[in-house]
């Protein structure tokens, strides 16, 4: 909506000389309908690279560390096939809210043209924005980093390197939804794994080196002249030895625990916001 009653009180710009169109000329060049919106910010890439390593981490040490090796196969099924649908959803999400047009007002478009397109009645305003001169709608805020004026501005997010705004907030809902959950179902995966496998693990381990200690020195020259390696018992828990099954362990455990709170305190203020029909800068103000 374009056009705002004059006693509707914002933040923003109000006084008369701000508009003066004869400063405003379109882009030359204006975006085709249709064009990919993608945002050049280095931050922004960087997060969101970070965003997919995390995720493809995860993936990586629920796979390959404790559900391949396991040997509950129903088990290995059906955790496999609902983390990777998470992560699936996860990621197309944190695209479409990367790619998607967060609802850019037209840059440049604070024309006298467009503005006695308008019609405007007496006792109605509108407002310009003086960075990237062009009308303002209502509840539209600037943004420093798309540079361009957003409607329903709700946030700029570096995870997603995008505003969240009023096309793209349902996919940003989505990510963080789904983050969370697969966050908790990795949490819950890993203590399972502590609770079967970790215990076995380390004693095979020990038994293993124990032996070696009590062998005779007869029996160590043997086994140094034949050169043969050490043989550690597996138990098919995990593919890698016991302490480095530990540490991928902890940093998922460190990782699920860091996202799952972020992402449900994020969700539950987006659900807020969706149903107060507020932004987080309108709260701000």
């Amino acid at each position: 909506m374009m056009l705002i009653p004059a006693h509707h009180f914002r933040n923003i710009e109000r006084k008369p000389e701000y508009l003066q169109p004869e400063k405003c000329v379109p882009p030359p060049h204006p975006s085709a309908v249709g064009t990919m919106w993608f945002i050049r910010d280095g931050c922004g890439i960087a997060c969101a690279i970070v965003t997919w390593f995390l995720v493809l981490y995860a993936e990586f040490v629920v796979l390959f560390v404790m559900l391949i090796p396991s040997r509950d196969y129903v088990y290995s099924i059906i955790n496999g096939i609902v983390f990777n649908l998470l992560a699936f959803l996860a990621l197309a999400s944190h695209c479409r809210a990367m790619l998607t047009d967060p609802g850019a007002v037209p840059k440049g478009n604070a024309t006298k043209e467009f503005i006695e397109s308008l019609q405007l009645k007496p006792g109605q305003v509108v407002y310009k924005c003086p960075k990237c001169c062009s009308i303002k709608p209502d509840r539209a805020h600037h943004c420093s980093v798309c540079k361009r004026c957003i409607r329903k501005m709700d946030h700029h997010c570096p995870w997603v390197n995008n505003c969240v705004g009023e096309n793209n907030q349902k996919y940003f809902v989505l990510f963080t939804m789904y983050i969370a959950l697969i966050s908790l179902h990795a949490l819950i995966m890993v203590g399972f794994h502590f609770l079967h496998c970790f215990e076995e693990d380390w004693t095979n381990l020990l038994q293993a080196y124990g032996l070696t200690r009590e062998e005779t020195a007869e029996a160590r020259i043997s086994l140094h002249e034949k050169k043969q390696p050490l043989k550690v018992s597996s138990t098919e828990c995990s593919s890698f030895s016991p302490p480095t099954t530990v540490i991928l362990l902890i940093l998922l455990c460190f990782e699920g625990l860091l996202f799952l709170i972020f992402t449900s305190v994020m969700f539950g203020t987006q659900v807020h916001s969706i149903c107060t029909d507020e932004t987080e800068i309108k709260n701000s103000h």
